[in-house]
């Protein structure tokens, strides 16, 4: 029983094969370990595009809207640079939780 054992150990499509699998596994440029990692980066680049192209989408519409209605485009600014009317005052409330 023994000598079947080290007989098919020994074999050299056996000992090929082994040295095969270590050599893939481990001590290759793109081994498995390196290959679920960039799977892993992968992934996250694939939701960073996702984001961004929600983003993208989001800021388009924004533009469309604020090229086509004026009214848009004056709520836009006075929200975003404060801008006013002649003879108008704007008073900014700041929340005390974002205040450092």
């Amino acid at each position: 029983m023994l000598k079947k054992i080290t007989k098919i150990l020994t074999n050299k499509y056996v000992l090929a094969s082994v040295f095969f699998l270590v050599w893939m596994l481990f001590v290759d440029q793109r081994d498995y370990f390196q290959q679920q990692e960039r799977k892993a980066e992968l992934q996250k680049l694939e939701a960073k595009k996702q984001y961004y192209q929600q983003e993208i989408a989001k800021a388009k519409k924004t533009l469309t809207d604020l090229q086509s209605n004026p009214a848009a485009l004056e709520k836009f600014a006075r929200e975003r640079y404060l801008m006013k009317k002649d003879g108008e005052e704007i008073f900014t409330v700041e929340d005390s939780a974002h205040i450092k």
